[in-house]
């Protein structure tokens, strides 16, 4: 679990980590570099979970081994299954990072939503649901590693 305190905020008490993978952690179906390790550090304090449609059909085989669940959706209102899960999870207890239009209820409705602009860039929804914007997913991945950056962005 990670406790978070940011200033004029409620404490983030998180327990899950929830993840797009496309234009999230991977780029053309190719995890990007720094990605696992990260997510291998985080393991210890959330529990992964990388919620995909697998356009590529290329998750499995990138992050075997690495912590945590994939979950592969089906076709169709992939927005309100992401929201969902994150529901199930318990939204008061996930971080969530995405980048897509299909992020937005989930970026929405977690305790802490992250939205990153890589290469595939980043909807404009998904960026108005998130709580912070980061330039790419090793420095939304550190912000949870380093949770002062957080506070420092995120505090009244």
């Amino acid at each position: 679990m990670l406790n978070i305190t940011i200033p004029g905020h409620q404490p983030l008490r998180l327990e899950h980590l929830v993840l797009d993978y496309n234009g999230t952690l991977a780029i053309d179906g190719q995890l990007i570099e720094g990605v696992l390790a990260r997510l291998t550090a985080l393991a210890g304090s959330l529990q992964i979970h990388v919620i995909t449609a697998d356009t590529f059909g290329s998750v499995q085989a990138a992050l075997s081994g690495a912590p945590g669940e994939v979950v592969i959706l089906p076709a169709g209102a992939q927005d309100e299954a992401k929201r969902q899960y994150v529901a199930q999870l318990g939204a008061a207890t996930v971080a969530a990072i995405g980048n897509g239009r299909n992020d937005r209820l989930m970026l929405q409705a977690a305790a802490l939503g992250i939205a990153v602009i890589q290469a595939e860039g980043a909807a404009v929804a998904a960026l108005a649901a998130a709580d912070i914007a980061a330039p790419d997913i090793v420095s939304a991945l550190d912000l949870l590693a380093h949770p002062l950056r957080l506070a420092a962005t995120l505090r009244s």
